[in-house]
């Protein structure tokens, strides 16, 4: 997916309403999961990213840094996310507990 045309989210677009539910992409382009819930607010809180399972069933959620993700809404309006970690990555990391 080319990102180069897409309109990068301000500070004050990074809250749990616009957030919640994107898709995000990593290194390699491709998807690596959803944000299930957002903690804190801005670029000092944290999304807890859906990472494999399938149609939402067996996923893992992980907690990666607001600050690691590149927020932008695509042509269709729609938010989406980019990361330099990849899928497998993700799935190392220790799994979120509320």
């Amino acid at each position: 997916m080319d990102h180069t045309n897409h309109v990068r989210l301000t500070a004050s677009e990074l809250t749990p309403t616009v957030l919640e539910g994107a898709t995000i992409y990593g290194a390699d382009e491709h998807k690596v999961g959803k944000i299930d819930h957002i903690h804190g607010a801005g670029n000092g809180g944290s999304a807890v990213i859906d990472v494999g399972g399938f149609l939402g069933i067996g996923a893992k959620p992980v907690a990666v840094p607001i600050s690691d993700l590149e927020f932008m809404r695509d042509e269709d309006g729609d938010v989406h996310a980019v990361t330099s970690w990849t899928k497998d990555e993700l799935q190392k990391m220790p799994e979120h507990h509320d």
